[in-house]
């Protein structure tokens, strides 16, 4: 089924009005769903719209709450989501984060006590189109677990990173700290495939190839000690200085019913400009050694957008029966 990106968003828009989201949060997570699928990123697009509608019929995630936006310091904005979506509550606090690192040089967006956010580069992007460099990183429901260990304590808390340039982005790059994404796992799980050794281990702590029996293990960090390092820096950044819950305090992040996700993310917004020319030149130093190997390339240079996104029929049928 091929499908467009504007039918996308208005899918998404109807399916989350019909199950109780305000206008505004609606567009916002609406376009972070249609973005998804433009870029390809299909873990985080229409395979999480079902969960959003089961979510906001449960109460589980507040549709119609309206974030509240504050500055603790000058150059620290923090916008609590109040157990509502992150996208309107990013929104509500980026006029603000975008204006403190002009001002500042620096300066940093705390998203508190929200819904999983799917796609952190959505929102590292948004930074990048403004002209500011932006890191971003979150957390997630605990299925990580440390080397050598067989019990999850973090989630995949991804770090991502968008570097303006003109007329798309100079470098972009948005990866979890875990092997792999745990969707990855679940959809080879559903297509009855298996999975790589190093994606995960089984309860006993032991490598694994089938997709169930890592779902009743737990992931593994992407280079091992290195990955699980950047791993706990994303836990203490996310939840610890934005007052969230513990990646250990979420329970799985499509069930129906629980307790709100009540996650957070932690954003960095640096005006290159502060630093003169240097920024720019050395990038381009970088950048030129890289094309000059075949093959080569800085992540997200000449991402692929489509214009045509093809669905699967079950999935578009499924969608569509959202708004019915």
């Amino acid at each position: 089924m091929q499908v467009t990106v504007p039918e996308i968003y208005d899918a998404s828009y109807a399916a989350l009005i019909h199950h109780g989201a305000g206008t505004d949060q609606a567009a916002h997570v609406a376009e972070a769903v249609a973005r998804a699928e433009e870029t390809g990123n299909v873990i985080c697009g229409l395979y999480y719209l079902e969960s959003y509608c089961t979510q906001l019929k449960s109460g589980r995630v507040d549709g119609q709450v309206t974030p509240v936006v504050s500055a603790p310091r000058p150059a620290s904005i923090m916008a609590d989501a109040k157990f509502g979506f992150a996208q309107p509550a990013f929104a509500a606090g980026l006029p603000r984060a975008i204006e403190a690192a002009r001002e500042m040089g620096v300066a940093t967006l705390s998203v508190a006590h929200a819904h999983t956010c799917t796609s952190l580069g959505f929102f590292t992007e948004q930074i990048a189109a403004t002209g500011l460099i932006g890191i971003g990183m979150t957390n997630a429901s605990p299925v990580v677990a440390p080397p050598g260990g067989n019990k999850a304590v973090i989630g995949t808390n991804p770090i991502a990173m968008t570097v303006p340039g003109d007329p798309a982005p100079a470098m972009h790059f948005d990866f979890s700290t875990s092997a792999v994404a745990l969707g990855k796992i679940t959809m080879a799980k559903a297509a009855g495939e298996t999975i790589p050794l190093g994606w995960a281990v089984d309860q006993d702590g032991q490598p694994t190839t089938d997709p169930e029996a890592a779902l009743k293990g737990a992931l593994v960090s992407a280079g091992g000690y290195k990955g699980w390092g950047f791993g706990l820096m994303v836990e203490l950044l996310a939840a610890g200085l934005t007052g969230s819950v513990n990646s250990l305090d979420v329970s799985g992040l499509k069930l129906p019913d629980g307790a709100p996700h009540g996650l957070g993310q932690f954003y960095i917004l640096i005006d290159p400009a502060t630093h003169g020319d240097h920024f720019a030149d050395r990038f381009a130093r970088v950048a030129d050694a890289i094309a000059e190997q075949d093959g080569g390339r800085i992540p997200g240079a000449n991402r692929k957008v489509l214009v045509d996104v093809g669905v699967p029929d079950a999935l578009w049928a499924s969608v569509k029966g959202l708004s019915a």
